[in-house]
């Protein structure tokens, strides 16, 4: 049944039109504070005897907390230190959310750090983790013993992506339901095989299919991501710098790191070292993971600046 609207007969301050549009702005006003609240990540912990201060792990776009599970039990032989691999939101088995961007994943960090009670710690990123470990080091200076990024800089990576083509990719991806998971895993790799040659890649992104609601999907949130991505590769501005002990591990085969990122490098990070790891590309963990954690120890043994 319809039934009527009864107007209030007082004359209203601004038209309906402006009325309605207020109530709108109002409204998106509260939908965007709500998205900036942080998530709450998942993790986790690889226990060490050492009482200095663990290692943060951060991946990078499409990555999750596992890809870094071997070189974490690895590095806590070799430290003694706690270490913490983290998935960041839209990723892993963390939150979803439609807001993506350094601030927001920083944020969400610093509310794990604090729910854990670490004071300090070192972080390590790699590619998105990386500046997201930076703009985490700019803000809260005082929570980083180190900063290590991995093959990325704080300058704008858009000419070095194919970001773009590998979200359009995923996002045609059509799985039947009622498969068993090899069939559906082979079936994405070929709907993904003209528009990504390199089978690495492929091997990466297909780590993100996962069954869920008697269907295989993407577990990454790419709708999030594509929506945010020039912002993820950009990077915020920033005045003040970090002082602290920093590492910029590159790889050699990589161009995430040139040249010409070297003063936005010594302008935020003074006291930065730039190394880079032979015969590793873009993946310096993976690629060489025993020059990495090498890297990663001889770094954590230099005394502070």
């Amino acid at each position: 049944m319809l039934c009527a609207l009864r107007l209030p007969r007082s004359k209203p301050r601004g038209s309906w039109a402006s009325l309605l549009r207020a109530g709108q702005a109002r409204e998106r006003k509260g939908l965007a504070s709500h998205a900036m609240m942080p998530v709450p990540l998942s993790y986790t912990v690889y226990d060490g005897p050492s009482p200095q201060p663990p290692l943060v792990f951060l991946h990078g776009l499409f990555g999750s907390k596992s890809n870094f599970a071997s070189l974490a039990k690895k590095l806590v032989l070799l430290t003694g230190r706690k270490v913490l691999t983290v998935d960041a939101r839209n990723h892993g088995d963390s939150p979803h959310s439609p807001l993506m961007t350094y601030e927001a994943m920083s944020g969400d960090v610093h509310l794990l750090l604090r729910q854990l009670r670490l004071s300090r710690c070192v972080l390590i990123g790699h590619s998105m983790g990386g500046k997201t470990a930076m703009v985490l080091t700019l803000k809260w200076p005082e929570l980083v013993e180190r900063l290590v990024c991995v093959d990325i800089s704080p300058s704008e990576t858009t000419a070095v992506t194919s970001f773009h083509n590998f979200i359009a990719a995923m996002k045609v991806v059509d799985i039947p339901r009622g498969i068993p998971r090899s069939t559906a895993r082979r079936l994405a790799e070929d709907q993904l095989r003209p528009t990504i040659q390199e089978p690495t890649i492929r091997q990466f992104l297909l780590t993100n299919l996962v069954y869920a609601e008697d269907r295989f999907v993407w577990r990454v949130n790419l709708d999030a991501i594509s929506q945010h991505l020039n912002e993820l590769l950009g990077f915020p501005d920033f005045q003040a710098p970090y002082l602290g002990p920093a590492l910029f591990l590159g790889g050699s085969k990589s161009g995430y790191i040139s040249s010409d990122d070297y003063p936005e490098i010594e302008r935020l990070f003074p006291e930065a070292e730039i190394q880079y790891v032979p015969d590793a590309g873009h993946w310096v963990h993976a690629d060489q993971p025993h020059q990495f954690t090498a890297a990663i120890c001889s770094f954590l043994e230099r005394p502070p600046p």
